[in-house]
């Protein structure tokens, strides 16, 4: 049977101005922007242990896991410093939800981007 073998791509609308949007991207998360206006964001930089899975998952229709973002969606992003990270979105006024917190799979922290957007942030079990 054909089956699907991992995450291709991550798009959403943006409910502002959308190049406003990639940059606020690419200069908090530090995404490198291509010429297109997007991301290409490789696995194999990754050094966590798991060598960079991609978790699926489908949530309930009332679940609370992305508020207080109205979205459908939320988007785990993999970090190599959690607590750097965190220390530069306070800086520079970044909403932060929640976190960090420790779990058996790694530290987490949740964040708002500037269309209030729920992002979760990953640093992985090293």
């Amino acid at each position: 049977m054909a089956k699907v073998t991992g995450i291709g791509g991550v798009f959403f609308k943006s409910t502002s101005d959308p190049k406003q949007l990639a940059a606020w991207y690419a200069k908090h998360l530090g995404m490198v922007l291509e010429d297109w206006g997007g991301a290409l964001l490789k696995w194999p930089e990754d050094k966590a242990e798991d060598r960079g899975v991609t978790v699926w998952h489908v949530a309930d229709k009332g679940s609370e896991w992305f508020s207080p973002s109205a979205a459908s969606f939320m988007i785990n992003y993999r970090v190599d410093d959690l607590e750097a990270l965190l220390a530069q979105l306070r800086e520079a006024g970044v909403t932060i939800v929640k976190g960090p917190e420790t779990h058996e799979n790694g530290s987490f922290a949740w964040i708002l981007d500037p269309d209030g957007n729920k992002l979760e942030l990953w640093q992985p079990s090293a």
